[in-house]
Parts: C-alpha cells; structure tokens; sequence
C-alpha cells in the first residue's frame, strides 16, 4: 500500500471515530459511552480505535491539541514580528501600549480567527462537550490547556518587552491572569455555540481578542 494511501486509510477511520464520539454524545452523557460503542458506531475495530487513541479522553484531547498547535505555530510568528516593530526603548509603557490598537478597532489576526472557524467546524462536537450531557472534565481540561499556553507566552511576551515587573508579578507567576483569560474565552465559546453563532468567526475572534488585551493592559496597573 502506498504512504498516500495509507494516510488517506487514516484519515478516514479517524474522520470515523470522531463523527462516532459527536453522535453518542449526542445521545447520552460522554461520561456512559465507551470505546466499544465508538468503535462499533463507527464501524471500526477496537484495535483500530486503540491504535490511534489511548481511549475515549485522549480522542477528545487529540482533536482540541490538534487546533491549539496549528494556532500557535501560525500565530507566534506574528507575536514575533510584533515585538521586533516595537521600540520598548522609547516607550516608558511598552506592555500597555503593545495591546492599546486591538482596543481601538483592529481586527483579530487570522490565525486567531481560524480558531474559532475550528469551533464551528467542529460545532456539534463541542456543543455536546461544553453542553449538560458533556463532561465537566473536558471543560476543566480545556481551560487547564489554554491557560498553560498563554502563560507561557504572556511570560515571555513581557520579558520580551523589557517588563520584568508584570512578567515575574505574583498574578503571573500562580497562574491567575492566564487561567482568568482561558476560563473567559472557554465561556465566549460556549455561549457562541449554545446561541447558534450570533456572530462570524471574525466577529467574535476580534470580540474575544480585545477583551483578552483590555485585561492584559489593566494588569499592567495591578500592584
């Protein structure tokens, strides 16, 4: 079999198995279902759920990590480009004025965009795990797993910008900011999807976007 055709074979019983996961959780809570169900609504073999997923829970992982890792990549080139237009050293705020032009109309960046085009790709699914039948795992994960990303980057971002101050400040260093940031935007999403999707993928991606900058801007006056 050609490397071609087997990516396509795996693509497909993947495509498989998450479409199984998304109907059985809209059936029942995600807590009851099982790998065997999957595997058989899917119409795949245990082994071959197995040899891809390490259960049910990395499944649903698999699918989230996917989209936050293309995100980062795209976007960290662009956070990149940012830091090296700015000139921290005539600034005497640099951290402030770094977030001051998403507050003033500017629109989110793509990568950021595609984000939420992810969520509603991906609709049925989240709306079944961030919903009543879903799983108060999956939420807790899902904010554990953002909050992780941006600390690391909001950190670095500061340092970056010759604020050592916020960087290394007590709101920073136990996890508030960031986990405040993933616990709004996990919510955003939520009520996006519970609604039907009131507005774009570029409106709420700006939406979420400039709420996230007003509170990084603020924690800058935090003591």
């Amino acid at each position: 079999m050609s490397q071609n055709s087997n990516d396509l074979r795996v693509r497909r019983t993947q495509k498989l198995l998450r479409e199984a996961l998304i109907a059985l959780i809209e059936e029942r809570h995600f807590d009851a279902i099982t790998v065997g169900e999957i595997a058989e609504r899917a119409m795949v073999s245990r082994a071959a759920f197995y040899r891809y997923y390490q259960d049910k829970y990395d499944l649903v992982e698999k699918i989230f990590e996917e989209m936050v890792l293309t995100v980062v990549r795209d976007i960290d080139p662009l956070r990149r480009t940012m830091i090296n237009r700015f000139d921290t050293q005539s600034s005497v705020d640099p951290w402030g004025e770094l977030f001051g032009p998403a507050l003033e109309g500017q629109r989110a960046p793509e990568p950021w965009v595609k984000m939420f085009e992810h969520f509603a790709h991906y609709e049925r699914l989240y709306c079944a795990l961030l919903g009543k039948r879903g799983s108060s795992w999956f939420v807790t994960k899902m904010r554990a797993y953002l909050a992780e990303s941006l600390s690391e980057r909001l950190q670095a971002l500061a340092y970056a910008l010759g604020s050592q101050q916020i960087a290394e400040s007590r709101v920073f260093a136990d996890g508030f900011v960031p986990a405040l940031i993933a616990a709004q935007l996990v919510d955003a999403i939520t009520w996006w999807l519970e609604q039907g999707r009131p507005y774009t993928s570029g409106q709420i991606a700006t939406y979420c976007l400039r709420l996230m900058c007003s509170t990084l801007r603020e924690v800058s006056l935090w003591e």
